[in-house]
C-alpha cells in the first residue's frame, strides 16, 4: 500500500499533471490524494505509512484508580456482574461512578469475565411476589453434595417476599426430625409464616392417598398452612430454585468439604452476604435484609388449642391411624396419630362431618350399615 501511495505522488508531483485523473486511476478520492502529497511535502516518504486512529487525548477513559477498584471487587465476588458490581462501588463512594456497562467492558478487557456469562437473549420476566414478609416462606432440599463418606443436604428456607434467606443448613439426611429441627430454630429466631410452600417428596408429600404427613400435621397445628408445588413444575418454587442456582454457582464449584460442620461454616459467611451486601436484581439492587421483618408471631411454647366447639365429639387418633365413634372404627390418615379430630352432627340426623382442625376428613352415616 505504501508503495501504491508513493508511485501516486511520484506521478503527481510531475510538472503538468493531471491529478484527478490520477486519483481516479488508482481509485482514491481526489481528497485523500491531497492528503498524501500534504503529507509527502510535510515528512517525506514517512509521511505515506499508516497512523494510529486513536485519539490523542480520551477524556472519557476510566481511571485506572477505578479499574483497579472493579477488578479488587470481582476478585472478592467472581459471580457478580456489572449491576451489583456497581452498587458496591457507589456504596464505597467512587466517583464518578462508571455504568454498569463500563464495569461489564472493564472485566471482559482483563479477561476477568467468564465468556457465556450474560449470554443470549435477555428475556421479559414476570415476577410474582407476596405482598408482606412471612405471607409465604418457600422450603426445599438442594440436590446434596459430597461430604467425606456421605452427602451433605443443603436445607433451604427463603422469604417470598424479601428474598431473605431464614435458614441455609447442612443436614445429613431429609428426614422428618431434621427439618422439624431445623423449622424449630427458624421459628424461634424469625416467627412463624402464614404459610410454607413445599414440593411434593420427602419428608413433605403431598400423594393423593397420603395427604398428610408428621410433619405438615405439626405445622398445621401451628396455624400454617401449607402449599405444594405442582408435580414435575419446580417453577411453582422459582424464588429458591434460583437461590439454588446462585449457591450453586458460588459454593458448588469449590472442593468437597470433609464434613457437616466445614459445609456449615461456608454456609453461614455466604447466607450473611447473601441477605446483607449482595444487591439483588429482583429487589431493584437492594439487598434482602432491607425488606425483611421478623414475623409477629412467636414460635409458642406449647402448640395451640385445638379450635373444637363444644357441640363436637372429640377423639384421639390410634396407631395405624384408627378412631372410634358411637361403636364404629374408621381409618384416617396415619400421619394423624396421636391426634385428637372431632366428630361434628350435621342438619341430617345421623351423620357427622369428621374434621382436624379446619380440615374436612369425610362424612360418617350412622344410619349405614357398619
Amino acid at each position: 500500500m505504501t508503495e501504491q501511495r508513493a508511485e501516486f505522488v511520484a506521478l503527481a508531483r510531475q510538472p503538468g499533471a493531471n491529478r484527478r485523473a490520477l486519483c481516479r486511476h488508482f481509485g482514491i478520492a481526489p481528497m485523500t490524494g491531497y492528503k498524501w502529497l500534504q503529507r509527502y511535502a510535510a515528512e517525506g516518504t514517512a509521511g505515506l505509512q499508516d497512523r494510529s486512529r486513536r485519539p490523542h487525548r480520551s477524556p472519557a477513559q476510566t481511571a485506572p484508580a477505578i479499574e483497579r477498584a472493579v477488578l479488587a471487587l470481582r476478585a472478592q465476588h467472581p459471580t457478580w456482574g456489572g449491576r451489583k458490581l456497581r452498587v458496591l462501588l457507589a456504596r464505597q463512594g467512587v466517583q464518578p461512578l462508571p455504568a454498569a456497562s463500563t464495569i461489564t467492558a472493564i472485566l471482559r478487557r482483563h479477561d476477568a469475565l467468564d465468556p457465556t456469562q450474560g449470554a443470549g437473549q435477555p428475556r421479559a420476566l414476570q415476577r410474582f411476589e407476596h405482598p408482606y414478609p412471612n405471607a409465604l416462606w418457600q422450603m426445599d432440599f438442594k440436590a446434596g453434595w459430597p461430604c467425606g463418606p456421605g452427602r451433605c443436604h443443603p436445607l433451604t428456607i427463603l422469604d417470598d417476599h424479601s428474598r431473605y434467606a431464614l435458614g441455609l443448613v447442612a443436614c445429613p439426611n431429609q428426614r422428618t426430625a431434621t427439618v422439624q429441627a431445623h423449622l424449630i430454630t427458624a421459628f424461634q429466631r424469625y416467627g412463624l409464616p402464614d404459610r410454607l410452600l413445599v414440593d411434593n417428596g420427602s419428608p413433605w408429600g403431598n400423594h393423593p392417598a397420603h395427604p398428610y404427613t408428621p410433619l405438615t400435621v405439626w405445622l398445621r397445628r401451628l396455624d400454617i398452612a401449607v402449599s405444594h408445588s405442582r408435580p414435575y413444575h419446580p417453577q411453582t418454587l422459582g424464588k429458591d430454585e434460583r437461590f439454588h442456582g446462585t449457591l450453586e454457582r458460588d459454593l458448588g464449584r469449590q472442593p468437597p468439604r470433609p464434613d457437616l460442620a466445614s459445609w456449615q461454616t461456608a454456609f453461614d459467611a455466604w447466607r450473611r452476604e447473601y441477605n446483607q451486601v449482595r444487591p439483588h436484581e429482583a429487589l431493584a439492587l437492594a439487598v434482602p435484609a432491607s425488606r425483611y421483618h421478623v414475623s409477629p408471631r412467636p414460635y409458642p411454647a406449647q402448640l395451640p388449642p385445638l379450635p373444637y366447639g363444644p357441640d363436637d365429639q372429640v377423639r384421639k387418633v390410634q396407631a395405624g391411624g384408627w378412631v372410634s365413634f358411637q361403636g364404629r372404627h374408621l381409618r384416617l390418615p396415619k400421619a394423624l396419630r396421636g391426634q385428637a379430630v372431632a366428630f361434628r352432627p350435621t342438619s341430617t340426623d345421623g351423620a357427622w362431618t369428621i374434621r382436624f382442625l379446619t380440615d374436612d376428613l369425610g362424612t360418617l352415616d350412622l344410619r349405614e350399615p357398619a
